[in-house]
């Protein structure tokens, strides 16, 4: 299994956040959930400015193989997305914790992110999914 950034938080459907200290945070998708889905081929962004609730669908990221919804791991406002995925999807897949980063939310309530997971319980979450 690959590096599980300890840096970051993660949910339970394979996002990764990271609390960029300012009232916002970055999200995309995990290793796991990139190597899972295989070539990713197009991600749906979210509109900037968008409200998101914690656990709505905010995107759709396709591969080759499959489609999988994207879902806001907090509540917050849509405040970036990553442009550069519409033109380079794959992206997401060669580097998942990097430029493949989908967007940024200012969030509702910072301590939410205490409620996420650590890396050592989401590196459970994914052996688990392996199973």
């Amino acid at each position: 299994m690959s590096t599980i950034p300890a840096n970051l938080r993660y949910t339970e459907s394979h996002e990764w956040i990271l609390d960029n200290g300012d009232g916002t945070v970055t999200i995309g998708i995990t290793d796991h959930a990139q190597e899972s889905l295989g070539d990713v081929v197009f991600v749906d962004l979210p509109e900037v400015g968008q409200m998101l609730e914690s656990g709505e669908e905010f995107g759709v990221i396709e591969s080759v193989k499959a489609a999988s919804d994207l879902y806001a791991p907090l509540a917050g406002e849509v405040v970036e997305v990553n442009e550069t995925l519409e033109d380079s999807p794959e992206t997401v897949n060669e580097a998942p914790y990097g430029g493949g980063w989908i967007a940024k939310l200012k969030l509702a309530d910072v301590t939410a992110l205490d409620k996420l997971l650590d890396a050592d319980a989401y590196t459970k979450v994914a052996e688990a999914d392996q199973d």
